[in-house]
């Protein structure tokens, strides 16, 4: 799969992060969708089933974790990469125990995101990825 075929999903509330990462992600050849809270994310990948969710874990109505739980209750958890402020150890805990994927502090390196992304899509379909960035 090449990344031009492969969807990334990510849910921020934060406009700045939606747009800097779609930018990103989109110049890596990947499709991308974004939604602003965990209700239109979980929206979003019953409609478009990404490759990789990368989710904020707080957000303004339902959290990362809540929306986290219920990806994993409808079969789309396995796929999400959360992201979390130092000092969130416990909710990182919380999400590893539902299921997450992995997780990147903030503020992230942008490289560091991309190498995440590319290490979780490669894992998934068995191939060998690198970040174009840089």
């Amino acid at each position: 799969m090449s990344n031009s075929q492969a969807t990334i999903l990510v849910i921020d509330d934060q406009p700045g992060i939606r747009r800097l990462l779609t930018e990103v992600l989109q110049d890596e050849g990947y499709q991308v969708i974004t939604a602003t809270n965990g209700y239109e994310g979980i929206q979003a990948a019953q409609n478009t089933n990404p490759n990789v969710i990368l989710m904020d874990m707080k957000m303004p109505g339902m959290d990362g974790i809540t929306a986290l739980k219920e990806l994993k209750r409808q079969g789309q958890g396995d796929q999400v990469i959360m992201m979390t402020a130092y000092g969130e150890l416990d909710m990182v805990n919380e999400a590893r125990e539902i299921g997450m994927r992995d997780y990147i502090t903030k503020p992230f390196d942008i490289m560091s995101l991309c190498q995440i992304i590319h290490d979780n899509i490669s894992t998934s379909f068995g191939e060998t990825r690198r970040c174009m960035i840089g």
